[in-house]
């Protein structure tokens, strides 16, 4: 049996348990037809990031580009509430939604914070892609918790067949491709190249991302239109979330 991933995208809410669903998506309207998709574009936030090579550098661009997120999604979610960041202490390692011990830089959603460890990694780094990448990412979780798809996600019955699981985690993981897309697009960011974004890893083994060509598409297509209905994978053909 396959079970869901939590990468903290819940936000801490219920869990709860639904009939397996046919491919696409049926029978889910908080994933199919989530009143995010009806959301106008995000508007342009003016966000001056400068990563540094210092860990108070660092620590400063994501405190920032998180406060730009949420101006950037606010007017788009009903009921919206601002996220904090916490850093976690320099030698603490662990990772609240898998429990694992992470040795370098990672952000994730603990409970209704965005917990980040900044490490060597990060703060060496001469660019910011991978800080960027990670948070932006996070920030998917952000958006699934505070919109009920990533509780109706989990809520997706854990016997369902082994490709039906395979390809609904599939379609979480490629809508929060997206979901960075449309981030970069409201943030300013110039992105003309996605494939440095595909490359920088998780920190646990993601198996359900995708092929590289369709997390390419999603982030495309969030990118290019700034808009949270662009992201809906839910009804999306299998081939494009394969």
């Amino acid at each position: 049996m396959i079970i869901r991933l939590s990468a903290g995208a819940a936000l801490g809410l219920a869990l709860l348990s639904a009939p397996a669903l046919a491919e696409p998506v049926k029978g889910a309207p908080e994933l199919t037809h989530n009143a995010l998709y009806k959301a106008a574009k995000l508007p342009k936030v003016a966000c001056k990031l400068n990563k540094g090579t210092t860990s108070a550098s660092t620590k400063k661009y994501i405190t920032t580009l998180v406060g730009c997120l949420n101006k950037a999604w606010k007017p788009a979610i009903k009921g919206f509430v601002p996220v904090k960041v916490v850093f976690k202490d320099a030698d603490d390692r662990e990772s609240c939604s898998t429990g694992m011990e992470v040795g370098g830089s990672f952000s994730e959603i603990c409970a209704t914070q965005l917990r980040v460890r900044v490490a060597g990694d990060w703060i060496k780094a001469k660019n910011d892609v991978a800080v960027f990448t990670s948070i932006t990412r996070t920030w998917g979780g952000v958006v699934t918790g505070q919109t009920g798809i990533g509780e109706a996600w989990w809520a997706l019955e854990n016997g369902a067949s082994e490709p039906v699981m395979n390809e609904q985690n599939r379609r979480y993981y490629l809508q929060i491709d997206c979901f960075v897309g449309v981030s970069a697009k409201s943030v300013g960011r110039q992105v003309k190249d996605w494939k440095p974004v595909v490359k920088v890893p998780e920190f646990w083994k993601n198996r359900f991302q995708g092929k590289t060509a369709n997390r390419l598409y999603w982030l495309a297509q969030g990118y290019k239109s700034g808009k949270p209905g662009a992201c809906n994978t839910w009804t999306a053909s299998s081939s494009k979330v394969a």
